[in-house]
């Protein structure tokens, strides 16, 4: 599963990512959780990631800027529970300051230094999940991830 599975579900304002890594779950909670790494993957290609804050355990924030020349898109949260499988935050897109999703990260050991990815987003309305999922977000997520890909790959990770 190179390409990341995204799914809405149909009952429920939520959106679900699935992917697998060849990566352990360890690199895979480092690559979420270290600002350094996170700023190198986050994101489409044709943004960069600038880290403003970034504390990484349970009851820290974070807030960064996807930068693309003149453009810059704000996103912040709260780390409510950073695990060694699992990440809960809550995540916030600063151009809609009013909806806030709860995002659920699961890292699912395979076996053989591969791990499954499991990313779950309730968002508040089905309407602002829609929104999500007609704003590029693929983009977004299947080329942030294939940079993950390419640091784990030369042992940056």
């Amino acid at each position: 599963m190179n390409e990341a599975r995204i799914e809405a579900d149909q009952d429920l304002p939520i959106i679900r990512i699935t992917r697998d890594f060849t990566a352990t779950p360890e690199q895979l909670l480092r690559a979420h959780t270290d600002p350094e790494l996170f700023a190198q993957w986050c994101g489409p290609d044709s943004t960069t990631t600038r880290i403003e804050r970034w504390d990484a355990r349970s009851g820290g924030e974070w807030r960064y800027k996807a930068v693309r020349g003149e453009e810059e898109f704000g996103f912040r949260g709260c780390f409510h529970q950073v695990g060694p499988d699992r990440i809960v935050q809550t995540f916030t897109f600063e151009g809609a300051p009013d909806g806030v999703a709860l995002e659920t990260l699961t890292f699912e050991d395979l076996g053989g230094g591969r791990t499954r990815l499991h990313a779950q987003s309730l968002v508040d309305s089905f309407e602002g999940r829609d929104a999500w999922l007609k704003s590029g977000m693929e983009t977004g997520v299947n080329e942030g991830y294939a940079k993950l890909d390419a640091l784990v790959a030369k042992g940056a990770v």
